[in-house]
């Protein structure tokens, strides 16, 4: 719908919605631009304070997909006329942990009246102007570094259908409630080579890697059988507790997926798992990608070489 209306022109805007990018970013002077984002969403576990705790964590990860510092944050609440407004608080608690833990400061918000529960945030952040990461600038002969497993969509769903077990749940509330600084700053606080970077959301694994390829006019390679999995994803696949996201991304992007035939039917699934707070997708010069992993590994984040980007050619996504 974006693409239908008229189109702005301010030589300040570097980052605007005519990209997929993850967030926009605004010039302000030689040597600071604004990331700004927004999002926010229905709760996906039961419990109010973590439930404000993911989404804050969501709503940050799109700074960090930038290469940004986050600096403030407004918060946007949907609540029930009549809701127990305890629970509000707990929501409201949890998210608020979380921007304390980014050093990101809450500085107001908005709420309405509505009979769904919505929760999250307006966040700014801070950026040099020549070192904004897009998703559309990867190189043939980078690496593809994830920080994050895949699987919160299902076991999401198994949540929400009362069929997920209490390990399941425990793994994919630990990986949405856990922030991207320290990836993003073990690799903006480097002289690591970050060509191309976004963050895994709704879209899927597949639906991020799509964005990146044709935006950066290359193809990508990735190895199933090095993409981290949470446990209880491929249990979930196996049960049937498949989101519509999940089915919507693979009917959009599998045309441009070209598989080998031992790849696992549920990891084929999983690679187009919406997520929630994913972990970041960073294409990496191929010569710095050995330390760039060390330096996660000693900050303490998860990290697998899951691929790397090819010249452009057909198909656009091998995954072997």
């Amino acid at each position: 719908m974006l693409g239908k209306l008229a189109r702005q022109h301010d030589p300040n805007v570097l980052v605007g919605f005519d990209t997929a990018d993850d967030a926009g970013v605004y010039k302000i002077s030689a040597d600071q631009a604004l990331v700004q984002t927004v999002d926010f969403f229905t709760p996906i576990v039961d419990d109010p304070y973590t439930f404000g705790q993911i989404a804050a964590t969501n709503s940050l990860s799109d700074i960090y997909a930038m290469g940004g510092r986050p600096l403030s944050a407004l918060a946007m609440v949907c609540f029930p006329e009549k809701g127990d407004l305890d629970i509000l608080e707990r929501i409201l608690a949890g998210g608020l942990s979380k921007m304390m833990e980014a050093k990101c400061a809450v500085i107001g918000g908005h709420s309405v009246r509505d009979p769904e529960i919505k929760f999250g945030y307006s966040v700014t952040g801070l950026i040099h102007p020549e070192r904004v990461w897009s998703n559309s600038a990867a190189q043939a002969g980078d690496k593809l570094i994830l920080t994050k497993p895949l699987g919160t969509g299902v076991i999401s769903t198994a949540i929400k259908q009362g069929k997920a077990e209490k390990r399941w749940i425990d793994a994919a509330t630990k990986s949405m409630t856990t922030l991207n600084a320290k990836a993003a700053e073990a690799a903006v606080g480097s002289k690591i080579r970050v060509h191309a970077a976004t963050d895994i959301t709704g879209f899927g694994l597949i639906g991020h890697l799509r964005e990146m390829a044709k935006g950066s006019d290359v193809s990508v390679r990735i190895d199933a059988r090095r993409i981290p999995l949470l446990d209880g994803a491929i249990a979930c696949v196996r049960a049937g507790h498949i989101p519509g996201g999940l089915i919507a991304n693979r009917d959009f992007a599998e045309c441009v997926v070209d598989y080998k035939t031992e790849v696992p039917d549920e990891v084929k699934t999983l690679l187009f798992d919406p997520q929630t707070s994913g972990g970041l997708l960073l294409s990496v010069a191929g010569e710095d990608a050995g330390t760039l992993l060390s330096e996660l590994k000693d900050a303490g984040v998860l990290a697998v070489e899951i691929g790397e980007i090819l010249p452009q050619g057909k198909p656009l996504i091998k995954v072997a």
